[in-house]
């Protein structure tokens, strides 16, 4: 038998023992490995693509390229300024970065990751953007826009744009022909027919405030925004209600899902992945928090593995306000920007199944 029909068995194996996971044992989660990157700056999402094993990363004016498998990094895509998301159409060979500072959309080759071409966006600071299989369609979420452009990813020209009278940020779509985005300044979350171009409905998350990060459980069609008031909102997607919230971490900005261990996350930039279960009825319980690092905002998932990817970097003290930055952010300290690894480890549950707590 070959090494990689071995792996592949244990990962399958590990993927049974996730999903088999009870009210008697639940994967408990924890920082297993740290990468070091080089180069200062800011980031933003995470996209994890699951043919390749590969890791991008949004890092200010460009795009870091991790192979997961051996944790090293593999390449960059450059002059991508004020970059936000990445989204992967691997079906078409092509990948798509939402670069906000230029108002630009650029494709690229995921073989190669060689620049195909820059689409002009529609809309202001494009941001959250994502792929959807069911139209072979990008969408990009434009944050001073506050609309949507929207790409045909088979000829690379713009197919259109979607007025949403709001600021959107993190989006999912669930490759039935609906897209789903946050509406930050709205406290809700709009519901997009991914074929017609256009706002379903939108639903109020009642109990958020600001919904950032946003994760979805698409066989269920249920959805978690992370929310900065501190809590998770899960949401019937079909009913179009909130199902109940549970307690996150400081500063969230991340969120993802996985179903084969059927668990939600939250990243918390205070320090913290906040790990979500759900009862008979679907309201969420908190089952683990588990200790990253501060500024760790952003994740994303690799289910196969049932693995979570975080970045982060050290900080210098914050300044002190004033009246042209009432809200000062503290500055990166550089050469400490770095990717961390969080794996599951199954362990005994002594918690109520269905209880509110961890």
């Amino acid at each position: 038998m070959t090494i990689s029909r071995i792996l592949t068995g244990l990962l399958a194996g590990l993927g049974l023992l996730l999903a088999a996971a009870s009210a008697e044992a639940l994967p408990q989660y924890r920082l297993e490995q740290t990468l070091k990157l080089p180069g200062d700056g800011g980031w933003d999402y995470l996209t994890f693509e699951p043919g390749s094993q590969r890791l991008f990363i949004a890092r200010g004016t460009r795009v870091e390229v991790i192979d997961t498998q051996r944790l090293t990094r593999i390449g960059e895509i450059l002059d991508t300024p004020g970059v936000h998301g990445i989204a992967v159409a691997p079906e078409l060979g092509r990948g798509y970065i939402s670069a906000g500072g230029a108002n630009t959309i650029v494709v690229f080759d995921l073989k190669t990751l060689a620049r195909i071409k820059d689409i002009r966006s529609t809309g202001e600071t494009p941001d959250s953007i994502i792929y959807d299989s069911a139209t072979q369609r990008v969408f990009a979420f434009n944050g001073r826009g506050r609309n949507a452009t929207v790409i045909d990813a088979v000829s690379n020209e713009v197919a259109g744009t979607i007025a949403l009278d709001a600021k959107p940020e993190e989006a999912r779509a669930d490759g039935a022909g609906h897209v789903y985005v946050n509406l930050e300044d709205k406290n809700s979350l709009a519901v997009i027919d991914a074929r017609t171009l256009s706002v379903q409905s939108v639903i109020t998350l009642a109990g958020c405030e600001e919904p950032s990060g946003l994760a979805l459980n698409a066989s269920a069609q249920q959805l978690f925004a992370v929310c900065d008031n501190h809590v998770m909102v899960v949401v019937d997607a079909a009913a179009g209600h909130v199902l109940g919230s549970a307690p996150i971490g400081g500063s969230p900005d991340g969120a993802g899902y996985d179903p084969g261990a059927r668990l939600a996350f939250a990243s918390c930039g205070e320090g913290m992945l906040t790990v979500v279960a759900q009862g008979s009825t679907g309201v969420p319980r908190v089952v683990q928090t588990v200790p990253t690092q501060r500024g760790a905002r952003t994740m994303t998932l690799d289910e196969r593995r049932h693995r979570i990817y975080l970045v982060t970097a050290d900080y210098v003290e914050t300044p002190a306000a004033t009246a042209e930055h009432p809200h000062p952010r503290p500055a990166i300290l550089p050469g400490t920007f770095r990717l961390l690894v969080i794996a599951p480890h199954l362990e005994k549950q002594t918690n109520n199944p269905e209880g509110t707590g961890p």
